[in-house]
């Protein structure tokens, strides 16, 4: 018998094991997640006063329970996640009496309380935290040439922060555009150092309205360039649609777009975290997708001892300074993570059509960079976004995924980066 068809023998069975072990997983973990719905309502209503609200109820109790959002706002993925006892009323009653907790700031007792984690709290005006460099001879630029210094705005992407930009693009930039360009790194709101309310749904609407209280308004931007990697490439673009007559080019970097066809936001979800065992990179991403609950018990056992975390790691690697990355990874709460996932990269992705296109009858300058061996956002998201807007240069980077088309390569990236705002200014 020849290898391959030893091959095709095996594939078959282990084919439908892998299917039969998956259902069981996935039929366990929506029991558990259904359970921990109880759970969690009973010890938030010991610690807080009353139950937080979630989404294991119908859309219609949703909407009540919400309030004061618009239509299209909330993603249809919180409410309409397949879960097998959900579906079959299951623990129903655990929905009956639910109350939505409220509260802008008081901290979650399943959320980090350190200084660091709240340090937020102390800003009244609640804007963005944002690291801004500015042009070292921008006055004197201004005085001899009559023409102002360049503005860009940098989002990360999912579980990052402004460190994603500041310890890669920033100190690989020439003196020149040092000289002659105000860059702006920003903590999305969640994230990072930013505000991290509990009476916000981070919906894209949300977003956008802090971007433009933090820095667009208060800095009087009249023209600026965006670069977006991942989950902020969807904020940039929507910014960069509202604000098309101020934008002058907008970078994508493995931004995730996915078709929404008639306004589907299950589809995103079942693209992007596809109930899967395998790999291992898939099933944690779904399991942190699909169950509520289920994730804000990594976030307790995680986010809330981040500092314990920390201090075995670098005890393990012998590291007095952990990497950037593994320090934004546990920047957010529960709350601001599971929204912004849900309201953002699903919610928002049937509204990308209509802004590309109002980014592509304005003419706007757009680049797409993406790793050809990305694992986390599937190459065709790039594709997708050129056959909306024709004249975007779409440069697929070889051998690189999703943190490795910059990571490693910062010195080239941020080259690519100045001959687009370059080739603006000529």
């Amino acid at each position: 018998m020849s290898p391959q068809i030893f091959s095709e023998n095996w594939r078959k069975p282990t084919t439908i094991l892998i299917s039969a072990l998956s259902f069981v997983v996935f039929l366990i973990l929506d029991f558990l997640d259904n359970f921990l719905c109880i759970l969690y309502r009973y010890i938030d209503e010991l610690f807080e006063g009353q139950a937080s609200s979630c989404f294991c109820a119908s859309k219609e109790q949703q909407v009540r329970n919400v309030g004061g959002y618009g239509e299209g706002e909330l993603s249809e993925t919180l409410y309409q996640r397949k879960n097998a006892f959900r579906e079959m009323g299951f623990l129903g009653f655990a929905k009956k009496s639910r109350k939505t907790g409220g509260g802008a700031v008081v901290n979650r007792w399943s959320d980090c309380g350190c200084e660091s984690c709240l340090s937020w709290m102390n800003d009244c005006d609640q804007k963005l935290h944002f690291v801004v460099r500015e042009p070292s001879q921008a006055i004197a630029d201004q005085d001899c040439r009559g023409k102002p210094a360049e503005n860009v705005i940098f989002l990360h992407g999912f579980l990052c922060s402004s460190s994603f930009w500041t310890e890669t693009v920033f100190p690989n930039l020439s003196e020149r555009v040092n000289r002659n360009y105000r860059l702006f790194a920003i903590d999305l709101l969640g994230f990072g150092r930013s505000p991290k309310p509990r009476d916000c749904m981070y919906t894209l609407k949300e977003h956008l309205e802090m971007i433009e209280k933090s820095v667009i308004c208060p800095f009087q931007l009249d023209s600026f360039h965006v670069v977006a990697h991942s989950m902020g490439c969807l904020i940039a673009i929507a910014l960069a649609a509202k604000h098309s007559k101020l934008i002058k080019s907008i970078t994508l970097v493995a931004p995730p777009y996915i078709p929404s066809k008639d306004g589907d936001s299950l589809r995103v979800l079942e693209k992007l975290a596809q109930r899967k065992l395998w790999p291992p990179f898939q099933f944690g991403t779904s399991f942190m997708s699909w169950y509520e609950h289920l994730g804000r018990c990594v976030c307790f056992l995680v986010c809330r001892n981040h500092r314990m975390w920390e201090r075995i790691v670098k005890l393990l690697t012998r590291r007095r300074d952990l990497h950037f990355m593994t320090m934004d990874l546990t920047r957010h709460t529960h709350h601001s993570a599971w929204h912004t996932m849900h309201n953002v990269i699903c919610g928002g992705a049937k509204l990308m059509d209509g802004y590309l296109q109002v980014l592509s009858k304005a003419g706007v300058k757009v680049v797409v960079i993406h790793g050809d061996k990305d694992n986390v956002v599937p190459l065709e998201c790039s594709n997708n976004i050129q056959m909306i807007v024709p004249n975007a240069e779409v440069t697929i980077i070889k051998n690189a995924d999703h943190s490795s088309v910059l990571l490693g390569r910062e010195r080239d990236f941020t080259r690519r980066l100045e001959h687009i705002w370059e080739s603006i200014a000529c």
